[in-house]
């Protein structure tokens, strides 16, 4: 059976935007798919690209979560309400 570690973020990966992590990623994707490094390296790059894949799913929830349907009802009232997750 896997075992799941949770393991905090570092802080680089924590101030990255989400093009710059998703960049990052891919990047590790290419080179592990590629197999330009040995084991142990890939291991630890590996590891880092699931880090960065969570910074980027809770950067998209954020989002997710600021996003508001903008109406304009009758008589020009702009109303913004939070779109409700299906």
């Amino acid at each position: 059976m896997a075992r799941e570690e949770v393991q905090e973020i570092p802080a680089d990966i924590r101030a990255m935007t989400f093009e710059k992590a998703l960049e990052n990623l891919e990047e590790i994707v290419r080179r592990l798919e590629g197999g330009e490094v040995s084991l142990e390296e890939s291991i630890t790059t590996y590891a880092r690209g699931t880090q960065l894949k969570r910074h980027c799913e809770a950067k998209l929830e954020a989002a997710r979560e600021q996003v508001e349907r903008i109406e304009l009802r009758p008589g020009g009232t702009v109303t913004a309400t939070p779109i409700q997750p299906d």
